[in-house]
């Protein structure tokens, strides 16, 4: 297994990954409020956790991949004030929040499997975990680290004194840009709130400080905790988390157990449509079924959103969209011919088959192990394209072994499950048939059959000792 090293938000650089386990790795990744449609911009740090996990597996790792659902206590403002996202939605919709939790549930899930997101081992929700948040307030407020005002209790950023070492926000820069007090209630401007009250909230449950709901950031810390332990190796998110979100789950997290929380924070940047911001006001926040329903192919979508860096901000456009299909089908044909040649006889292995092979996933690996350099690694998978057609008389021990390779890789970039298919039975009768025309010299008739054959969109070729290969029509 070669190094891997991935760029950690906390210390600013490019470290060797080892986890705290031998052959595990515990990951935690931030997911959907579910009060709206996912758009292709969360799907961006939904998909660089769901690469992390597949590659880290591609490498041997014990995987266990937790991502939260919220639908409580996620405000519509940074600054513990305005609606919560959900109930929002809830009034708008007029249903119950648990309803538009559900739904905005299924539809996450849907997009996610259209995009073949392997599905996390876990997905808390932050409504199930009430218990485990009041648990940990309760901690933070004897250690010293929380206060109770009324029904409120907030935490006192200045007992943590590590507070911004992961954004960089240290406290004097930020209650120097603090024009005013919002809250009264704080004793500093960038305390948070771990416990609110709020007659007028829809869910609301009984805690030690009267009737409320949790804070956002508190609900990360207890369910990390609660499935990952006081400490684990990954977390993940998009870059608009770092600041309050995952700073607040430290100052939480740590200020409970006193030992260092996640050894590895990973970030993904923002995602950009056409060269803006997207919005909502811009009409420009697309979900996946809707690209879908514009005739884009899932796999291209999973393939764009995949294929820049993750530490990279990415110009989503429709015609980068189209350039990705032309990408996935290049390497689909490839795989379509291999498993047509994978039932030819032959049992020889030419050095040269298997040097490319071991060129090609080596290279990946080591690419993907270089944090996550996606373009370095698709360099890698488009040599092995090039290299398997010119090898197209491959012996089928040949193919099987180029078809190993590239399901290898898939298995990290999760492109071609529904993509590549099996020749369909008819398709492959009528290329049986015209092959026993032609020997038995009935021109008209195989002429006949290559002509129907490119009507329902594949292209027979011919190859030496009367076998054929058959191609899917491009789009």
């Amino acid at each position: 297994m070669s190094q891997i090293r991935f760029y950690n938000t906390l210390s600013k650089k490019v470290e060797l990954f080892e986890p705290l386990e031998p052959g595990v790795v515990r990951i935690y990744s931030c997911g959907p409020t579910v009060y709206s449609h996912p758009h292709i911009g969360n799907f961006r740090s939904f998909l660089m956790a769901d690469v992390l996990r597949r590659f880290l597996e591609f490498q041997g790792f014990t995987v266990k991949h937790v991502m939260n659902i919220t639908d409580v206590g996620h405000l519509t403002s940074d600054a513990d004030v305005g609606a919560d996202k959900l109930e929002e939605a809830a009034r708008k919709e007029k249903k119950d929040p648990l309803q538009i939790a559900q739904f905005y549930i299924d539809s996450f899930k849907t997009a996610s499997a259209l995009l073949n997101l392997k599905p996390a081992d876990i997905y808390p929700r932050a409504t199930e975990h009430i218990g485990e948040m009041i648990a940990m307030v309760e901690t933070l407020i004897k250690k010293g680290h929380a206060y109770v005002v009324g029904q409120n209790v907030y935490y006192d950023v200045c007992t943590f004194k590590n507070y911004g070492k992961l954004s960089g926000n240290t406290l004097e820069e930020l209650n120097a840009g603090a024009r005013i007090e919002i809250n009264p209630e704080k004793r500093h401007p960038q305390d948070f709130a771990l416990w609110k009250h709020d007659p007028h909230h829809i869910q609301q449950w009984d805690s030690p400080w009267g009737r409320g709901f949790p804070g956002w950031h508190i609900e990360c810390s207890a369910m990390s905790t609660r499935y990952l332990g006081e400490q684990f190796d990954i977390h993940t998110g998009g870059e608009d988390n770092i600041f309050p979100h995952h700073e607040c789950e430290i100052a939480q997290s740590e200020g409970v157990t006193d030992k260092r929380w996640v050894r590895y924070w990973l970030h993904a940047r923002f995602l950009m449509f056409d060269g803006e911001k997207m919005s909502k006001s811009k009409g420009n926040l697309y979900t996946i079924q809707q690209l879908v329903e514009k005739g884009f192919k899932k796999q291209a979508i999973r393939y764009a959103l995949i294929s820049s860096h993750y530490r990279q901000n990415y110009n989503f456009t429709f015609d980068g969209l189209k350039a990705a299909e032309q990408a996935v089908e290049k390497i689909t044909q490839c795989v379509f011919l291999l498993r047509q040649a994978a039932d030819r006889a032959g049992m020889n292995i030419r050095h040269e088959v298997a040097d490319v092979i071991q060129a090609a996933v080596d290279g990946f690996a080591e690419a993907m192990g270089d944090d996550l350099n996606m373009s370095k690694a698709l360099a890698h998978v488009f040599e092995l394209v090039r290299d398997a057609n010119r090898l197209a008389d491959a012996s089928g021990a040949e193919a099987r072994m180029l078809l190993t390779a590239f399901e290898r890789i898939d298995s990290v970039l999760g492109i071609l499950e529904s993509a590549a298919g099996e020749i369909p039975a008819d398709i492959t009768a009528l290329a049986e048939e015209r092959k026993q025309a032609k020997l038995s010299k009935n021109w008209a008739r195989a002429d006949q059959i290559r002509n129907e054959l490119t009507a329902k969109g594949y292209i027979l070729e011919d190859m030496p000792g009367h076998e054929y290969r058959i191609k899917r029509k491009e789009a």
